[in-house]
């Protein structure tokens, strides 16, 4: 979503009409973010406020990914969790129990306001015997004002205290990608990750079967792209460009 469609709140030329292409032409697809303070609904309304017409059914977060994930692991579980909104009605919906009284997880997810004290509790929660989850792996993401903390790299400090690495659950990890997949029940092989980041999008795609395209209005750069290992199966300018792709049949 970010860096594809908007940049913080303000929509990137062509992001609309190929959100309406998609839905003009039949194709299934889901808008992804590893960001996991939003509920879909909340998403829904600040993409509406950009211009941009997704459906709440249309959008997927780490949030979501990590819920399905526990429920698939401990159905009927507890975590203690460092997070806002977005990840914590994930895991009400999925029959999670929040607390802090020796939970079967600590599950750590994106937030604007990281407390000490929780971050205390967490690591010492991980001492205990919990087992350590986090949504997703990106150290630091974007602002108005620059860049800020993001999970990974609070993951790290938590990691750092109790030598205990987390889960990650979210992109680059293809099983956010697999989950995506199932939730519209579609097939790697037909289907297209459209991303902005080498690291995160375009990995987790390739891992997961599927052709993908690089969008260079995000994270990675056109003089990047030659340092990774992998290559995109496109690259493309903007959203724009593969608004174009769609209606041509190519992807």
């Amino acid at each position: 979503m970010d860096g594809v469609l908007v940049h913080e709140e303000h929509p990137i030329p062509g992001a609309a009409e190929f959100i309406e292409t998609l839905k003009e032409s039949g194709r299934r697809f889901l808008v992804l973010t590893n960001n996991s303070i939003f509920t879909p609904r909340d998403l829904r309304a600040r993409l509406l406020g950009s211009g941009i017409d997704v459906p709440e059914e249309a959008i997927w977060t780490s949030a979501l990914a990590t819920a399905q994930f526990l429920l698939d692991q401990r159905p009927g579980g507890t975590a203690y969790v460092v997070g806002e909104a977005g990840l914590t009605t994930a895991l009400h919906e999925v029959g999670y129990v929040m607390t802090d009284r020796d939970p079967d997880y600590v599950v750590l997810g994106e937030t604007r306001t990281y407390s000490f004290e929780a971050i205390t509790k967490a690591i010492r929660l991980i001492d205990a015997g919990a087992r350590f989850i986090a949504t997703n792996p990106d150290p630091s993401g974007p602002s108005q004002d620059g860049k800020l903390p993001a999970t990974g790299a609070v993951a790290a400090l938590i990691t750092r205290a109790t030598g205990r690495d987390p889960y990650y659950v979210g992109k680059p990890n293809s099983l956010m990608m697999r989950s995506a997949l199932n939730r519209i029940e579609a097939h790697s092989e037909t289907t297209v990750m459209v991303g902005d980041r080498m690291d995160t999008d375009i990995i987790a795609g390739l891992e997961a079967g599927l052709r993908t395209v690089l969008v260079l209005t995000g994270s990675t750069k056109a003089d990047a792209v030659d340092v990774f290992p992998y290559r995109a199966t496109r690259i493309a300018d903007s959203i724009k460009d593969v608004t174009e792709l769609v209606e041509s049949g190519e992807v």
